[in-house]
């Protein structure tokens, strides 16, 4: 057990078993389960969805992937920030610590049925059925938030038999049944855990006395390090508990956001601000990693493919970085210093992100992919080009994919600024993308697919400007 030692800032300190050693491979946790709260001794890195099958021998949650891409282990976490769907298979228990876990064994009542499970069995929604558990959870949940955007609910469950088609109609089925009883777990007060600072605060001084420790926040980048490439980490930061960091706030200039802040805030943020970038933020991976994972883990791991920094950079965004008391800030471009490198020293993190308004007006963002839903993309592309009577006044161009870090597109900036916009402009520039840009061919797309696709999008840019394309906002299906 770890008992906790408060000292203010710098941090708590940890006493293990007596031996002021600070950190432990294991920690008591506490949170409930399908009504009932529990205590565990666990190791930091074990997952909710082993746990779930090996322990308490809840087997109705499968494993398909094991990487959050297939919904099979969906479950439904409440906190105080609301119910929300989970891949179990990424999500360390330590996350847990206060939260209520709700599994399908602990949906039906009194041997009555949840809704959505009397739906999928009247609509014939399952057939082999390993998918069907976490289908239900999905459903459960969004019929729990009142959220009828089925399709976007339902893209992070796959299912290789039905064709989705009886799913949906379940899913309708039950938009007007009334949310059962007992599904209400109202968050509890659970023991502080030394891995698990409450403020940015605590944060700043237990990192500062750990500059080696991985900041874990949604986990669905980390999660993978433990069940794909069987990493042992020995310290980790848990940081789901950092309430102060989970924020958005607007002023007359721009919007200032928490790192901690999860990606499903964003889609809603920038829908009348930014309807392509919230449209983007919708396409990032699906509903359980949106509300899973955060803006500021999205730039911090600094991945040439993650879909933020593309937008935000063309948008003109800047970072806040902690390190103890100390701040700095700097522009997100100049953040991502080579692959695999940032500008972010020793025990410094990511603390906010700031937007001006202003690089918001005229920004388009647009992701390729193989697959239209839960899927990475092959290129990210962002543009923000400002027109004045008929003069490019201005332009950011920003690419994910294309190169080892994000990256603005410079060469094809100064070929536009000046001049007029039109095709003949557009036609000029496009050479200038393999002045900025040397992608590579991978699994997802070839080096010279990467190159057109870029160029295709400030194409597509130019031609939705003039009316001559429709946007994917205006041809989107109903849910």
């Amino acid at each position: 057990m770890i008992t906790i030692m408060s000292t203010g800032f710098p941090p708590h300190r940890a006493c293990v078993e007596g031996k002021e050693s600070g950190w432990s491979d294991r920690m008591e946790i506490t949170f409930r389960l399908n009504g009932e709260i529990i205590t565990t001794n666990e190791s930091q890195t074990r997952t909710l969805l082993d746990y779930l099958r090996e322990t308490r021998g809840l087997t109705g949650t499968k494993e398909g992937c094991n990487e959050g891409d297939c919904g099979a282990c969906t479950v439904m976490v409440e906190d105080v920030d609301g119910k929300k769907p989970l891949n179990a298979c990424i999500l360390f228990l330590p996350q847990l610590q206060g939260k209520s876990v709700t599994t399908v064994e602990g949906l039906a009542k009194d041997g009555t049925l949840h809704p959505a499970q009397t739906a999928m069995i009247e609509e014939h929604g399952s057939q082999c059925g390993f998918c069907t558990p976490g289908i239900i959870m999905s459903l459960v949940t969004a019929h729990a938030n009142g959220n009828k955007a089925h399709k976007d609910v339902l893209a992070g469950n796959l299912c290789r038999c039905t064709g989705y088609a009886p799913i949906l109609k379940a899913a309708r089925k039950i938009e007007n049944a009334a949310v059962p009883d007992g599904l209400d777990h109202v968050p509890f007060d659970a023991p502080s855990i030394v891995e698990r600072p409450e403020t940015a605060d605590e944060l700043a001084g237990i990192y500062a006395m750990r500059p080696d420790a991985v900041l874990v926040a949604g986990a669905t980048d980390v999660g993978l390090w433990v069940t794909k490439q069987m990493r042992e980490l020995d310290e980790i930061i848990f940081l789901n508990g950092v309430s102060d960091l989970k924020y958005i706030t607007e002023t007359e200039d721009s919007y200032e956001i928490g790192a901690l802040t999860p990606i499903a805030d964003l889609v809603g943020l920038f829908k009348s601000s930014s309807p392509s970038l919230s449209e983007m933020y919708r396409r990032f991976a699906s509903t359980q990693v949106r509300a899973a994972a955060t803006l500021g883990g999205n730039i911090a791991n600094g991945s040439p493919i993650g879909d933020s920094p593309p937008p935000l950079i063309a948008a003109g965004a800047s970072l806040t970085l902690r390190k103890g008391e100390d701040r700095r800030t700097i522009a997100l471009e100049d953040f991502f210093i080579a692959y695999g490198k940032q500008d972010r020293g020793a025990s410094e993190f990511v603390e906010s992100v700031t937007i001006p308004k202003s690089g918001l007006n005229d920004l388009k963002a647009y992701k390729l992919s193989k697959r239209f839903d839960q899927d990475i993309s092959a290129v990210c592309g962002a543009f923000n080009i400002i027109v004045k009577d008929g003069t490019i006044t201005d332009a950011r161009i920003a690419f994910g994919g294309m190169a080892g870090t994000p990256a603005r597109a410079k060469a094809v900036e100064a070929s536009l600024i000046g001049q007029p916009w039109n095709e003949a402009t557009i036609a000029a520039a496009l050479p200038a993308f393999a002045e900025d840009y040397q992608p590579m061919t991978d699994m997802r797309a070839s080096a010279a697919y990467r190159l057109e696709a870029a160029q295709n999008m400030l194409r597509r840019y130019f031609a939705e400007s003039q009316g001559l394309a429709t946007s994917v906002l205006d041809v989107k299906e109903g849910a």
